[in-house]
């Protein structure tokens, strides 16, 4: 006789109370957003998806600076397949890229075009330490043959905001093609791809566009998208040539995307345009003043001096008499997701103030974190 295999149906686990999302992306999002999420099932060959996809490369496009020269080629997977989709794609066989390197994401650049064997050079400049515009000058004028350079624009590792447009004058200027890292900037931070020169922008919808996660993109010139014809493709579903063949010429995704999640990035997209990446730029600088006024009032130490920081990101020092864990759960118990860092930074802390958050919400954080220090017996 043979044993059943029946088992009891799993029990119901409750979702968890809504918390007040204060790590660098995903971030808490507008109602619309969330609501998009139930737009009913749909193929994604029929017409209404394919004009979603190209109302929201758009509207991407739009988002980046970009004009009817450009075009957004969108991906269904986090910032970093669109990283590795342009990254991997658009570097000929005889090309070679340098590598702006200071922090964990412009070594993720790296990585990236290691592990495709692309012939590259990397500049570190360590972690907390600007880049050298002047540095990258020398590079580029030492080697010919760098025909690509690579950057973040917000280092979200140690929340440095990196000088994008001194960089992209420079690569402009020695007539080599600019690939941006924009994940954690391109929506409220001064982004513009024609006065940055920047020539592929590569995005996400879970961060300060305000969208949920499983959606990315990249925008660029339509003449460098059409291009990369000539460069043998180096994966098969990160081919991003073959990605914009399938969405702008054959009007049809290339495999199927995230349906619901692109509906509700659409959603992000739109809301973003209306408040204006000026505004919410604004926006978030006032959150961010209030963060840092807050934490500089009780005595803790910043990661970076002010002039270096994003306006998304604050990464502050563990007071003394407390460990990361013990605040990170202290302030979930309250409602607020906080977020670490690389063991390399030590005891540090990130509080972000993306997404849709207001001064009530800061208010209540450093109410929340004030009682978790007081529990603790910690000080600052």
């Amino acid at each position: 006789m043979i044993a059943s295999t029946q088992t009891s149906p799993p029990r119901a686990v409750a979702p968890p109370e809504k918390a007040v999302l204060l790590n660098p992306g995903p971030v808490n999002v507008h109602s619309q957003v969330r609501d998009a999420l139930a737009y009913p099932d749909v193929c994604h060959r029929e017409p209404e998806s394919i004009e979603l996809l190209t109302r929201a490369r758009e509207k991407a496009t739009l988002v980046c600076g970009g004009d009817d020269a450009h075009t957004s080629v969108l991906l269904s997977g986090s910032g970093t397949a669109a990283l590795e989709a342009a990254l991997s794609s658009i570097v000929a066989p005889d090309g070679k890229i340098l590598v702006l390197d200071n922090g964990n994401y412009g070594e993720r650049i790296h990585r990236i075009v290691a592990a495709h064997g692309i012939a590259g050079m990397r500049l570190e400049f360590g972690w907390t330490t600007p880049i050298d515009v002047d540095a990258v000058d020398a590079a580029l004028t030492a080697d010919p043959a760098i025909t690509h350079v690579g950057m973040v624009h917000h280092e979200t590792s140690t929340g440095m905001l990196n000088p994008l447009r001194e960089i992209g004058a420079v690569v402009a200027k020695h007539g080599r093609s600019l690939v941006v890292d924009a994940i954690s900037s391109v929506g409220s931070e001064d982004f513009d791809m024609r006065l940055d020169n920047v020539d592929w922008c590569v995005g996400t919808a879970n961060k300060c566009l305000e969208g949920l996660p499983g959606i990315s993109f990249v925008c660029a010139p339509r003449a460098a998208l059409d291009a990369l014809a000539d460069v043998p493709p180096r994966t098969f579903y990160l081919d991003l040539h073959g990605h914009y063949v399938a969405q702008d010429k054959d009007k049809a995704p290339l495999f199927t995307p995230a349906m619901q999640v692109l509906y509700a990035f659409d959603a992000a997209l739109d809301i973003a345009l209306r408040e204006g990446v000026s505004a919410r730029a604004a926006r978030y600088g006032r959150l961010a003043e209030q963060v840092r006024a807050g934490f500089t009032q009780r005595g803790l130490r910043f990661l970076l001096p002010a002039d270096q920081r994003a306006n998304s990101v604050t990464h502050l020092h563990v007071p003394d008499g407390i460990t990361y864990e013990e605040l990170h759960d202290g302030l979930k118990a309250a409602g607020f997701v906080i977020y670490g860092v690389q063991k390399r930074l030590g005891a540090v802390f990130r509080v972000a103030n993306m997404g849709q958050l207001d001064e009530q919400h800061i208010a209540e954080f450093f109410a929340a974190f004030d009682r978790v220090l007081d529990g603790a017996g910690a000080s600052v």
